[in-house]
């Protein structure tokens, strides 16, 4: 064959754009997800930029307009534009739910570790877990509202501190099955000492679902962090997040039903978006799912 010839024949896709059409075809539900999140991600942080409208501004003679050109989500019971208070409100609700997500999967990365190998200590942080457990997470973030005053921060302590026990029982049951392996028991034969055998022969093998819960996690705390500032117990009012902005709208549904539609619609997208993207992250990174098929 011909040198020319040769160069005709189609050349085959190099390794790592074969594997990225792969992961499309086989997860478009992660694809799709982690798209809307990116989107979402983005316009909370070129607010300024798509709005040039303060939404703190209030002006009582444009009040309660409906959704126009000039106004395009309409305007609350004090003027202010809802739109940019959308756009900003998601810069609150992002940013709670990712941190959430972060200080959860830290937090119950560690105590779940030493827990589920220190035999002894399992006994005493569960029993204390199962009673955070009982509790329902929103009851038990209002009720760590009611004792302290209403900030974001505030408001990420206090649904992280009802997210963590389900990341522990989650950390606890992995190193439960994972420190009767062999490869441990021999690390354990050899003198290893324990933070090592933690470090190295247990918590790589705890990443992936992590990974997966801290996305579900993510979704609940954006969704309690609206519940609570729905009902008077989260972010200020004077900060706008998608939870306070329904909030306030909530005795103007039958008149201005526009109020609550838009933030709960980002709400709801943003949510489904996120919990997409976990579920493609569980079948892509569970060694059973990927070799059925």
């Amino acid at each position: 064959m011909s040198t020319a010839a040769i160069n005709d024949l189609p050349k085959p896709a190099s390794p790592s754009r074969q594997r990225f059409r792969d992961m499309l075809r086989r997860h478009p539900t992660a694809i799709a997800g982690g798209t809307v999140l990116l989107v979402m991600i983005l316009v909370a942080l070129c607010a300024p930029w798509l709005t040039s409208v303060d939404p703190q501004e209030v002006s009582p003679i444009r009040r309660l307009r409906p959704p126009s050109a000039e106004f395009w989500f309409g305007s609350d019971m004090l003027g202010r534009d809802v739109f940019s208070r959308v756009i900003y409100g998601a810069r609150v609700s992002l940013s709670i739910g990712i941190a959430v997500a972060l200080l959860s999967t830290i937090a119950g990365l560690a105590i779940g570790l030493i827990t589920g190998y220190v035999r002894w200590l399992d006994a005493i942080v569960m029993r204390i877990m199962d009673g955070l457990m009982s509790i329902p997470p929103v009851l038990l973030a209002i009720a760590l509202m009611a004792l302290t005053r209403a900030s974001i921060e505030n408001v990420i302590v206090a649904i992280t501190l009802a997210e963590v026990p389900r990341v522990v029982r989650l950390v606890r049951g992995l190193v439960l099955t994972l420190r009767e392996q062999p490869y441990v028991e021999a690390a354990v034969a050899a003198g290893t000492k324990l933070p090592r055998i933690l470090l190295r022969h247990i918590l790589p093998n705890t990443v992936a679902p992590l990974l997966v819960q801290a996305t579900y996690v993510c979704a609940s705390a954006m969704i309690t962090e609206a519940i609570l500032s729905f009902v008077g117990a989260g972010t200020p009012p004077n900060i706008p997040s998608w939870g306070n902005i329904m909030a306030e709208a909530r005795s103007l549904f039958q008149i201005a039903g526009y109020l609550i539609y838009f933030p709960g619609i980002f709400l709801s997208v943003t949510v489904l978006a996120v919990n997409l993207l976990g579920d493609g992250m569980r079948d892509a990174l569970d060694p059973r799912l990927a070799r059925r098929m």
